[in-house]
C-alpha cells in the first residue's frame, strides 16, 4: 500500500488545474507501483507532495539519501542568495571573517526553516528557536511563553554564580546587567577549508564568555551542536558543551540550569500534550527530582484538521561529568520545561556548594530529538542508547 499525504493548497486561480495534476499523479504511480491507493487528509504543500510522489514513484525511502548524496554539488549545502531550493538541508552561511554578521544561523530543509540559533550579544544568552516539528513543520519550542518568558527554545544557563567580582550572577533569568553568556560569534563547523556539512547534516560552533557589565568572565564555554536528519520524521540535535571556570566559581543550589528545553504549549500537560520520562513515568509530580535517561513532550499539535502527533526529547549520559551530576536528576515543569541537571538537590545530595577550581573543566554533553509520533514511534530508548554508547 502506498501512502502519500497532501492537503487541498490555499485557494488561488492555479488550484482546479493543480488538484487535476495531483490526482494523476497519484493514481499514475499507484497504478504503475500495482497498489491500492490510500489517501491519507494531510497538511502538506505543493512541494512537499511532489517530493513524496517522486520518492514513491523511485521506490526510495525518505530516510535513504545515499544515491542524492553522491550527486550534490557541495555548494549547494551553503545558499546566500539567488539559488534555487534545494531537497536537504542548506545553511545561511557565515558573511564576514568566519562570523556570520547577524550572530543568527538558519538551516533549513528542502526550502523551509528546520532551526535557528540565535546568539545575538545584546541577548541574555544563546538559543535555539524555532525547532520545526519534523512532520508539521510547526514549532516544537516556544520563546519568551508564559509562565516564565525567560525560558527560550533550547537553552543553556544557570543562577546563582559566583566568582572574582561576581556575586550571585544570574546567567538564566533577570537582567541583562545581572549577568550574561556573550556569543563571540557563532559559525557552522569548517575542517581544512570546508564547511562539515553534508544533504543530511549540519555542524554549528560557538564560543560564549559568562561575564555581568564590565567585569571580568568568570567562565567560558566552548558548544558544538550537530543537527543530523535521520528519516522523514525524526531529527537531533547534539550538543557538546565544554565549560571552563576561568577563576574559582561557585555555584549555589538553584532550580535554574542547566541546560533546557521550554516547549511549544500543545505539547505540554497544561496544554493538553503529556511529559513522560525513560522509566514511563508522566507528569511533573511523579518526574521532578527523579533519575532517567530521557524526558519528552510529545501531543497532538493544536489548530490542525489532520491529526498529528509530535514530540521533543532530552536525553542526559550515563556517565557523569562530574560527581556533582551523578544519576541525572531531572527539573521538571507541566507548563513545558525539562532539564537534566542536579542544581536543584545540591543541599540534599551534600554537594552545595558545588565549586570549580580555576581552570577546571565540565565537559557536558547532551541530546535533543525532535520526532512525529510518539516516544515508542520515535525508538527513543535505542536512539538514547546509540547516544551514550558514542561518548
Amino acid at each position: 500500500m502506498v501512502v502519500l499525504r497532501w492537503v487541498y493548497p490555499k485557494f488561488d486561480k492555479n488550484a482546479t488545474r493543480w488538484h487535476f495534476c495531483r490526482d494523476v499523479i497519484y493514481y499514475t504511480l499507484a497504478f504503475l507501483k500495482g497498489m491500492t491507493p490510500y489517501f491519507h487528509i494531510g497538511f502538506m504543500n505543493r512541494r512537499h507532495f511532489l517530493q513524496a510522489s517522486l520518492l514513491a514513484g523511485a521506490g526510495l525511502a525518505a530516510s535513504n539519501l545515499s544515491a542524492q548524496e553522491e550527486r550534490i554539488d557541495p555548494r549547494t549545502l551553503i545558499s546566500n542568495g539567488g539559488d534555487g531550493p534545494q531537497r536537504h538541508l542548506t545553511c545561511y552561511p557565515d558573511t564576514q571573517d568566519g562570523r556570520h554578521q547577524l550572530h543568527q544561523l538558519w538551516v533549513s530543509q528542502d526550502n523551509a526553516v528546520l532551526l535557528s540559533y540565535r546568539a545575538h550579544p545584546s541577548q541574555k544568552y544563546p538559543f535555539f528557536s524555532p525547532m520545526a516539528g519534523p512532520v508539521s513543520g510547526l514549532p516544537l519550542v516556544t520563546e519568551t511563553g508564559r509562565p516564565w518568558p525567560h525560558h527560550r527554545g533550547v537553552f543553556f544557563g544557570l543562577d546563582r554564580v559566583s566568582g572574582g567580582n561576581i556575586t550571585n550572577g544570574q546567567f538564566w533569568q533577570g537582567t541583562l546587567p545581572e549577568g550574561q553568556i556573550i556569543s563571540q560569534g557563532p559559525s557552522f563547523a569548517s575542517e581544512g577549508g570546508q564547511y562539515k556539512l553534508t544533504p543530511t547534516s549540519a555542524e554549528i560552533v560557538d564560543h560564549c564568555l559568562w561575564q555581568r557589565g564590565t567585569d571580568a568572565p568568570i567562565i567560558e564555554d566552548q558548544r558544538r551542536f550537530v543537527i543530523k536528519v535521520l528519516d522523514e520524521r525524526r531529527y537531533i540535535l547534539d550538543a557538546d558543551i565544554t565549560m571552563k571556570a576561568l577563576t574559582e566559581v561557585t555555584i549555589r543550589q538553584t532550580n535554574h540550569g542547566l541546560f533546557g528545553v521550554r516547549c511549544s504549549h500543545d505539547l505540554s500537560p497544561v496544554g493538553g500534550g503529556t511529559l513522560v520520562n525513560s522509566e514511563g513515568a508522566t507528569r511533573e509530580q511523579n518526574t521532578l527530582g527523579r533519575p532517567a535517561r530521557w524526558a519528552a513532550f510529545y501531543g497532538r499539535r493544536a489548530k490542525l484538521r489532520e491529526e498529528i502527533v509530535e514530540g521533543i526529547a532530552v536525553f542526559c549520559p550515563s556517565k557523569a561529568p562530574h560527581p556533582a551530576f551523578r544519576e541525572c536528576p531531572w527539573f521538571t515543569r507541566d507548563y513545558g520545561n525539562i532539564s537534566p541537571m542536579p542544581m536543584n538537590w545540591l543541599r540534599d545530595r551534600g554537594d552545595d556548594p558545588l565549586v570549580l577550581p580555576q581552570g577546571e573543566e565540565l565537559k557536558l554533553r547532551y541530546r535533543v530529538v525532535a520526532f512525529g509520533g510518539t516516544p515508542a514511534d520515535a525508538d527513543l530508548d535505542s536512539l538514547w542508547e546509540e547516544f551514550d554508547q558514542s561518548g
